[in-house]
């Protein structure tokens, strides 16, 4: 455990609620192929680089992004640089850093605009996910070895190759999006957040270091 990254202990915390028991047999059968290609990754001591991609780049690209990462650091799963990207840029909607902030990631504000630039941090001591909209192959992106996981899909029937992608996993989650300006909206964005953490921790969970 001493390899681990205490996370913040408000995200401890939801860590604590997620379980495992809840993703359907049909559903871990979708991820394990990511679970192979990470388990791999880790045998032949090799970095392990994951692109999260969805159409905006806005909100579930982003969650799978820093929730995987997070979850890799609790796990003590070495060399894991999480990423994410769209086919089409656009800008890190707020309610998904706000929804962050309420799991008890620590988000600032680095730029504002049109496309705000986000820090977001999962522990006192390591290094900060920038977030923001950018198309899946920005030069902020890995341009080769690395795996695409397509995490709705409208990106995956849309972008039928990922240019540089080692592998491709589609591993989508419905969108948030649809209740948007509704009383829903706070609720919903944390339902999916909950979901996307408890298949990202029991990813990472699976891999024997």
């Amino acid at each position: 455990m001493s390899l681990n990254t205490i996370l913040y202990q408000e995200i401890r915390d939801v860590a604590q609620t997620l379980d495992f028991k809840t993703i359907s047999l049909e559903r871990k059968s979708v991820l394990q192929p990511l679970i192979d290609f990470i388990q791999s990754k880790s045998v032949a001591q090799k970095d392990i680089r994951l692109n999260m991609i969805c159409t905006h780049n806005s909100r579930r690209s982003h969650l799978c992004q820093v929730w995987a990462q997070a979850a890799a650091a609790h796990y003590g799963i070495k060399n894991v640089f999480c990423y994410s990207g769209g086919t089409e840029a656009t800008s890190l909607f707020p309610m998904v850093a706000e929804t962050l902030r309420q799991s008890g990631f620590k988000v600032q504000t680095l730029t504002k605009g049109s496309n705000p630039v986000y820090a977001i941090k999962f522990s006192e001591n390591g290094h900060p996910i920038i977030g923001f909209s950018k198309i899946y192959n920005n030069d902020f992106n890995p341009g080769s070895e690395f795996a695409a996981v397509m995490t709705c899909s409208q990106a995956d029937a849309g972008c039928p190759y990922i240019s540089g992608a080692e592998k491709r996993f589609p591993i989508p989650f419905e969108d948030p999006k649809a209740f948007d300006n509704t009383s829903q909206q706070a609720g919903k964005y944390h339902e999916r957040s909950v979901q996307i953490a408890n298949e990202m921790f029991y990813i990472f969970s699976q891999i024997q270091n």
